[in-house]
């Protein structure tokens, strides 16, 4: 049996799970593969490992792979995987658990990360001169969070730790459920903003949420506001973050989600470090992307190849 392990960006995969159990040739992809040689490159493998949804697999990839049998995937749903058609070529499809910590942690880390000023901080440190402009305190900060699911929760919880003020947002909240996770509720996106100095973004995106973020909400935020984005980056209308930090010299931003991934060589969000310089943080979606989350990822990863060799029940999605 071939399996492939797609996406090891790190190149961390061998490493962090016992791939030796398994019953076949494992090959190992750190660079992605490009578009059009994805149907030439995976035709050889019964098994593709996937990393959540770096590579999708859309009907059109899953009709063109005829020996393939089964795709896992890291983390427990992968929208980028068509599960009908799958499903319709005989294709299993199984996904792994995750791990709910670590992109609060980030978030966190991003927030003090701008308001205290750190990057700038260290530049000025490394040019050899020393204090600049003082930074934010947390304490007090008024945090507002778009979506209040798993991760925003987790993000409420660490920012009263820093005994910050905490509202929340998002089309189904009600008061009640904010009220249960003790930060106050706002009726709209746009009332949330103009009462915030951190305007975070924890939604699921989908067709009704795409863009939901957009200049109407930038424009309500106050003076030196700092926007996180640490979710998907089609929540985020780029665009209008752009003209947003434009006419606000201090407003700030720390994105870890892009729409292309790799961000490429070109990418606007690059070119744009050069516009906007440390008020501009960028990470390379570092969320999910911890020691022991990779473990469960391909640790998981391999008994669910193990079970489908030894023809034992697997997690299907």
């Amino acid at each position: 049996m071939r399996i492939a392990v797609l996406d090891d960006w790190a190149g961390v995969a061998e490493k962090t799970a016992d791939w030796a159990q398994l019953d076949g040739n494992v090959t190992f992809f750190k660079d992605p593969i490009k578009a059009d040689r994805l149907v030439e490159t995976l035709k050889p493998f019964q098994v593709v490992c996937v990393m959540r949804e770096r590579t999708p697999f859309p009907a059109a990839l899953i009709e063109a792979l005829p020996n393939l049998k089964l795709i896992v995937t890291t983390g427990p749903r992968n929208a980028s995987i068509d599960l009908a058609a799958a499903q319709a070529r005989g294709v299993l499809v199984s996904a792994t658990q995750s791990r709910k910590t670590t992109t609060s942690e980030l978030t966190l880390a991003m927030m003090l990360h701008q308001t205290r000023r750190i990057g700038a901080e260290t530049a000025q440190l490394s040019a050899g001169g020393f204090q600049g402009v003082p930074g934010r305190d947390l304490a007090d900060l008024r945090i507002g969070l778009v979506g209040l699911g798993n991760v925003g929760r987790q993000v409420a919880t660490l920012s009263h730790a820093f005994c910050a003020e905490v509202a929340a947002w998002s089309p189904n909240l009600t008061e009640g459920r904010a009220a249960e996770a003790g930060v106050s509720f706002a009726p709209t996106l746009e009332a949330l903003a103009a009462q915030v100095d951190v305007l975070s973004i924890h939604m699921v995106l989908s067709e009704r949420s795409s863009g939901i973020v957009d200049a109407s909400a930038l424009q309500a935020l106050p003076k030196g506001a700092l926007v996180i984005n640490t979710s998907r980056a089609g929540l985020l209308d780029r665009d209008a973050l752009f003209a947003w930090m434009d006419r606000d010299p201090s407003a700030l931003a720390a994105i870890d989600v892009f729409e292309v991934e790799p961000l490429p060589p070109n990418d606007p969000w690059r070119q744009s470090k050069t516009r906007f310089g440390d008020r501009l943080m960028l990470t390379p979606h570092l969320g999910y992307v911890t020691q022991a989350t990779w473990r469960v990822f391909y640790e998981q990863t391999v008994e669910a190849v193990a079970a489908f060799q030894k023809g034992c029940p697997i997690r299907t999605l």
